[in-house]
């Protein structure tokens, strides 16, 4: 049995009948709507839909951070049965949450000094952050030392991808991503920008292309071009409310990496889906180091 406990957050989009599977510790992150606020569920309630409908309509989901009691909430039940915590979290680059998990974590290990908290920076958030997951819980299973998973973690976190597009520039201007300039121009130039993970752990823009289509195109291109393995790893295509496009997004793939193996299409989350907004498409998977 491990000394430690894996745990990790729903900022990563695990489904949840993974979490239920392997019975993972979950910090669940919040969202507001219409001034209530909400755990994200990893889509148990099964309403992606409904929230992604509602957004559609005019209904405006806002992100908040977690306190650093919550967190303590969280760690203190584990440590005091003595055991230790491998917390493996989103991109610190994304949010200033980290600095209330560092927080917490100072707490605890005054209380218990004789156990471990380690802290692990995917510098990635949703897919990217699961399938960096899938393979960490793996070497968890199997027995491996919290240094050897992290360790683990470290190493391979800039292989792991996201290249995606929306659908409506307005969510990505709401959040302050793009100017109003910016998003009316390529409102009506029909302009739909390719967002990627940097090494960083932020997300920038690499391209802008005009039409939907087209930007399914080059997002399969890109795919074809930073996969490796295709043949021995799982691809996730995320969508906000957006099957067709995400049926489209794997068939433009297969063609273009016919050695390509399973293929899992799964909701974004509401917590990012609150930023990037209904219509989004994605393609995760791992790769070559991130460049950019």
């Amino acid at each position: 049995m491990n000394s430690y406990v894996f745990m990790t957050d729903s900022d990563s989009d695990l489904p949840f009948s993974y979490v239920d599977q392997y019975d993972l510790k979950m910090v669940y992150m919040p969202y507001i709507v219409d001034g209530v606020e909400y755990l994200d569920d990893l889509g148990r309630s099964g309403k992606q839909t409904e929230y992604f409908n509602n957004m559609r309509n005019g209904t405006a989901p806002v992100t908040s951070l977690l306190p650093t009691p919550v967190y303590v909430e969280y760690f203190e039940p584990i440590l005091s049965q003595g055991k230790d915590i491998l917390f493996i979290c989103f991109s610190s680059k994304m949010s200033s949450t980290m600095n209330n998990i560092l927080a917490a974590r100072e707490e605890m290990l005054e209380k218990y000094p004789e156990r471990r908290i380690l802290v692990v920076d995917t510098l990635s958030i949703s897919a990217p952050m699961t399938l960096l997951l899938h393979r960490a819980y793996k070497l968890y299973a199997e027995g491996k030392t919290m240094d050897e998973v992290a360790a683990w973690v470290e190493a391979n976190k800039l292989r792991s991808h996201a290249w995606f597009t929306v659908d409506d520039l307005k969510y990505l201007k709401r959040g302050g991503r793009i100017s109003a300039v910016a998003a009316t121009v390529g409102t009506m130039l029909d302009l739909k920008p390719v967002i990627i993970l940097t090494r960083e752990g932020s997300m920038t823009a690499v391209d802008k292309i005009r039409g939907r289509k087209a930007a399914l195109r080059f997002i399969a291109d890109k795919t074809a071009e930073h996969i490796e393995n295709p043949e021995d790893q799982e691809l996730v295509i995320l969508h906000a409310d957006a099957l067709e496009d995400a049926d489209r997004l794997e068939a433009l793939i297969r063609e273009r990496v016919p050695n390509l193996g399973s293929v899992t299409k799964q909701f974004v989350g509401p917590v990012i889906g609150a930023h990037c907004g209904p219509g989004t498409v994605a393609s995760c998977f791992m790769g070559k180091e991130r460049t950019v």
